[in-house]
């Protein structure tokens, strides 16, 4: 069964709502046949995304880049991943109080590095998420899934 790995940093309110749209867009009832495990990005090892199939991945902005958690998610996984995954799909979703474009510029350059494949555009919200924003989480998630599905 194909698996998708959800990779996420949620300190704040607004973080863990854009996470559970993601995660119920990925488990709706119209994706089937999907495995979605969700992992915080401190405790995600090179494991799980050795035998993910395809990657979500959320993050606040912090001072223009990534969180602290996302990166070292990266730095653990990158090496020990980087032969083995290439051309795997990937999505992201980002948010931010002033600005979220380093995040994104971080993310991609990491990912294609990593020879991964953007599937989705980016979720990027500022500030709080209001409900057209979630429902693009939403559709990300859904969106990401269904690509993996059998």
């Amino acid at each position: 069964m194909p698996r998708l790995l959800i990779v996420h940093h949620t300190p704040s309110p607004g973080m863990q709502a854009m996470f559970e749209k993601v995660v119920a867009g990925a488990t709706t009832d119209e994706i089937e046949g999907v495995e979605v495990v969700r992992r915080p990005a401190l405790s995600a090892t090179a494991t799980d995304v050795l035998e993910a199939d395809g990657y979500l991945l959320g993050t606040p902005a912090n001072l223009g880049y990534i969180s602290g958690a996302l990166k070292h998610f990266f730095d653990t996984i990158y090496y020990p991943c980087l032969d083995s995954t290439g051309g795997r799909p990937y999505g992201c979703y980002v948010h931010g109080n002033e600005g979220v474009e380093g995040a994104l510029r971080a993310i991609r350059s990491i990912t294609t590095g990593l020879s991964w494949r953007p599937v989705a555009e980016p979720v990027t919200v500022l500030g709080q998420p209001d409900k057209d924003a979630l429902e693009a989480c939403w559709e990300l998630g859904a969106t990401v899934a269904a690509g993996l599905m059998p």
